[in-house]
């Protein structure tokens, strides 16, 4: 029976990544076994023996919509070693040319359209590539001083002679009157993080485009992802997937989803290149489609620069099919697809024409800091990462709830507790199946998307501090 089929996954305290299928009959979702250790190249053994609260990820194939579930995930310990080469911080205790590593927590969630090709590639890659992106700053984290504006490698270092300190009497006195040009912009840490996220969204990207052929990579996919990183979550969306905090002391809002969240710089795109709107479409925004009876008359209208509206004379160009057409979940992007941002989907085209959407979507998440040192976090505070068939038919409130009474029931340390959490929000938002189809405890439809949660334990003993 599709739609029944569930899988579970965890992270568990001995660093192992565990699956088990429930029985097509069963309702709910099974408590998973032990399985097989999880070894990657880029994992550090036995990491998460320190952190022995479970990362829990359930999911649920699609009512009936197609064979097989387009949702993939990962969650991996990635240990970041420094590039050879690189000097070392004195300051943090590195000694010069030292090899010493960073190490991430990362979770990731990858909803694949038009074929799940994309979607498993990034579920096995992306983290690598995050790794692969981190690896220049890890003597920089490390030192609490502002980040340099050019990395030096040891091998410059040696090769140029040190420079001593100009006494103070050497110096050129400043004067506030002439103007400084040799200012530099002060970047933080977190900026370098938040740009290396970005920039392996982007490798990730390409390397789908490179690949798809040799490697038959199918479709495009949303991917959110989370990454724990010296005290601090850095949170990337790029797609209409969502996360939320839930608990006592939460600081994590729930995030909107993206669908299409950036409609000025697809239309921004078709002003600058028209030619990409292959005379079928217009960049323009009117309330509704333009009739040809309409032509001579003042509407009203707004470009790719305006926040609000203003009026026009209809012209010929003006009764084009709108590049963004519709509202909330029903927008589309060329009447094609339902979001502006995702990896992937290099081959997709207007239907029945050669038009590409690639150039209007955009692979660069959307990145959220939130500091955890700043709150002091319960065992029943928790991170929900979901794809979209999740948020479709469950709201934050009732997100929030499950959360509340799930964990009520257990004790503090009960690891089974995040593993309910997750099995419930599912097996919630999936609803029974009845004559009428798959329907939620109001007799509302339930999703009939795959749908896929995370739950992470912010506090509690397995806090990531």
């Amino acid at each position: 029976m599709m739609g029944a089929e569930v899988l579970v996954s965890a992270w568990v305290d001995a660093g192992m990544w565990n699956e088990r299928r429930t029985s097509p009959s069963t309702p709910g979702v099974s408590s998973p076994g032990r399985g097989a250790p999880c070894r990657h190249p880029c994992s550090l053994p036995g990491a998460a023996s320190a952190h022995p609260s479970l990362f829990l990820l359930a999911r649920v194939i699609n009512s009936g919509k197609s064979q097989h579930n387009e949702d993939q995930a990962c969650c991996e310990v990635v240990l970041v070693q420094q590039r050879p080469g690189q000097r070392g911080n004195p300051a943090a205790g590195e000694p010069e040319g030292g090899r010493k590593g960073l190490c991430f927590h990362y979770w990731g969630l990858f909803d694949g359209h038009a074929g799940s090709g994309a979607a498993i590639m990034a579920s096995k890659l992306l983290h690598r590539h995050v790794c692969e992106q981190l690896r220049d700053l890890v003597h920089v984290l490390r030192d609490p001083a502002p980040a340099p504006i050019c990395l030096q490698s040891d091998a410059r270092a040696l090769a140029e002679p040190s420079r001593a300190p100009l006494a103070e009497q050497d110096a050129e006195p400043l004067n506030d009157a002439l103007p400084r040009f040799h200012l530099e912009k002060a970047v933080s840490h977190e900026s370098l993080v938040i740009g290396a996220i970005e920039n392996a969204f982007k490798q990730m990207d390409d390397q789908i485009e490179r690949e798809q052929a040799t490697r038959h990579v199918a479709g495009g996919c949303c991917a959110l992802v989370a990454v724990y990183l010296l005290g601090k979550f850095y949170v990337a969306n790029a797609g209409d997937s969502r996360y939320g905090g839930a608990g006592q002391g939460s600081p994590l809002p729930a995030r909107r989803r993206g669908i299409p969240a950036r409609p000025r710089p697809c239309r921004r795109a078709g002003f600058l290149r028209p030619e990409l709107l292959g005379n079928e479409f217009t960049h323009l925004e009117f309330p509704r489609r333009i009739q040809h009876k309409e032509l001579g008359k003042k509407m009203l209208y707004r470009d790719q620069s305006m926040n609000g509206w203003a009026y026009k004379k209809i012209e010929e160009d003006d009764l084009k099919f709108p590049l963004i057409y519709g509202e909330g979940k029903k927008a589309r992007v060329m009447a094609t697809i339902g979001v502006t941002r995702g990896l992937g989907d290099h081959d997709l085209k207007v239907y029945s024409s050669n038009i590409h959407i690639k150039p209007f979507l955009s692979c660069y998440p959307e990145v959220r800091v939130y500091d955890l040192t700043q709150y002091e976090h319960c065992p029943d505070d928790v991170l929900v990462l979901g794809t979209d068939g999740l948020w479709d038919v469950t709201n934050d409130k009732e997100v929030a709830e499950v959360v509340m009474d799930v964990l009520m029931g257990y004790e503090p340390n009960d690891p089974c507790r995040y593993t309910v959490v997750a099995q419930e929000l599912v097996v919630r938002s999936r609803g029974v199946l009845k004559e009428r189809g798959w329907r939620l405890a109001n007799d509302k439809l339930g999703s009939g998307d795959d749908i896929s949660v995370f739950v992470i334990p912010l506090g509690g003993p397995g806090n990531y501090t």
